[in-house]
Formats: C-alpha cells, sequence, structure tokens
C-alpha cells in the first residue's frame, strides 16, 4: 500500500510547531482516518475532536492544505500525497491544543440573536399557511451543521479579528432564517446594521466555497439582509415614506 506523510500541528494554547508522520494507505481513506490511524500508532496524546463520520455533525473542522474543511469528507483522493499533507487547527478561534480550538464564541453570539416571534395563526383551527417556496428558503438555511468552516474562511473574523462588530456568515444565515420566515414578527434590521456587523461583508463568497451543505451564504442569505438594511435606513424613498408616516400618526418627523 502507498506510504504518505502527514505534516499535523502540535502544540498548546497558540504555540506549536508541525510534526511529520507517515502511515500506510488504503483506498477510500479520509483525512480523519489518517489523524486517527496516528493518534492510535504513533501519537497517542494528539488531541482532535471527531464524532459522527459522516458529514453531519461539525466535529472535525481543520485546515487541510489549508483550507477549512471537514477531516471526515476530504478524501486522500482528492489531495497529492505525493507531498506532506498538512493538518492543523482553524485560524479563526482561540487555539486550545494541537487540532481543537475553542469556537464557544460563537454560542455566545447566537444568544445574542432575537429569537423566533410567530404572528397569529391564519385561521380558527389554530393553523398557519405558508407557500412553498417560502418553506424550501428557509429549509436551505436550516441545513447548516455548525461547522463554522465559514466563520474561519472569513477574512473578517480570519484575518482582521473583528469578532466583537461581525457574528460571520454562519449567524447571518441564521438571522437570514428568521428574517425569511413569513410567520416572523420580530425586527432584527437595526441590529444587523448596528451590532451583527452586516455591512462588514464584501461579498467575496469565500464562505459559500466550503460550506459542507452546499449552502448559497452569500446569494440567498447575506446579500437578502443586506438589501432589507439598506432599504430600511439609506433608500431615500423609503425614508421619506418613514417620516410620512411618522408625521401622520403625529409623531417627530
Amino acid at each position: 500500500m502507498p506510504t504518505a506523510t502527514f505534516r499535523v500541528w502540535r502544540g498548546s494554547a497558540g504555540e506549536g510547531k508541525f510534526v511529520d508522520y507517515t502511515i500506510e494507505t488504503a483506498p477510500g481513506m479520509v483525512v480523519l482516518d489518517a489523524v486517527r490511524r496516528i493518534q492510535a500508532d504513533q501519537a497517542n496524546d494528539l488531541a482532535l475532536r471527531w464524532n459522527c463520520k459522516a458529514g453531519k455533525c461539525g466535529s472535525c473542522s481543520a485546515e487541510v492544505n489549508g483550507m477549512p474543511k471537514l477531516m471526515c469528507m476530504t478524501r486522500l483522493s482528492q489531495l497529492r500525497i505525493d507531498q506532506p499533507v498538512t493538518v492543523e487547527p482553524m485560524k479563526a478561534f482561540p487555539h486550545v491544543k494541537d487540532l481543537i480550538t475553542d469556537v464557544s464564541w460563537n454560542y455566545e453570539v447566537k444568544k445574542r440573536i432575537k429569537k423566533f416571534k410567530p404572528r397569529g395563526p391564519d385561521a380558527e383551527d389554530g393553523t398557519w399557511r405558508m407557500k412553498q417556496e417560502d418553506i424550501d428558503r428557509v429549509q436551505e438555511f436550516r441545513k447548516c451543521i455548525e461547522c463554522y468552516l465559514c466563520q474561519d474562511v472569513c477574512h473578517v473574523l480570519r484575518e482582521h479579528n473583528m469578532h466583537q462588530q461581525f457574528i460571520g456568515p454562519r449567524f447571518l444565515v441564521y438571522v437570514a432564517a428568521l428574517e425569511m420566515n413569513p410567520l416572523d414578527t420580530e425586527d432584527r434590521l437595526e441590529e444587523l446594521r448596528d451590532t451583527m456587523g452586516v455591512g462588514f461583508c464584501n461579498i467575496t463568497k469565500c464562505c459559500t466555497k466550503v460550506c459542507p451543505e452546499s449552502i448559497t451564504i452569500t446569494d440567498n442569505a447575506i446579500i437578502p439582509l443586506k438589501e432589507r438594511v439598506v432599504g430600511k435606513f439609506y433608500d431615500p424613498v423609503a425614508r421619506l415614506v418613514q417620516l410620512f408616516r411618522r408625521d401622520k400618526s403625529g409623531g417627530d418627523a
């Protein structure tokens, strides 16, 4: 069987170095198989996360040859194994040990987003009516497995560390799933502009490229949210309509 060298990041709290491990490969192997074999045979203290090994839990996120990927979904046949394959932790989050990062910031962000607030039912029997196209649009966003690869590749977080000003593509998808639900009555547009930082996204579509669930993050979620914010706060015609309505209702013009 052919051999392959894996250059794996080893160390704690942001410090460390790459260590080379050579293993025998087998047909159908994925990067997670290789890393687990290294852990079993050569480096018992190697720290990594994994769970389902089916691309549905998002636990084994890492950077393979510099690209954010799920290790369990990255086949060795997709890589050049005649050269060392680098495996390192995600760069957008604090490093803990080896291939593990602290992604708890993401959970705190999610807590800050206004939750679903349904309108009243459409019928006396307590049921609601939705068009199939509205259901399909929201369902795409619900495919997210929270692997945070889109957060990792986003330059606003990865390169500029703007975690306090920008919630990242994963949570813009989450907000889109709420905002585009016709049953939801909550208004999150002011937060999108002021505290969620939707304006920082410059539409590079790198998040869409790395999504293992093939969610069209930029075109279907982020751009429509940007349009809603612009429509409410920056469109001159919309502003005139708002001022007119406030004046007619006796509010401050």
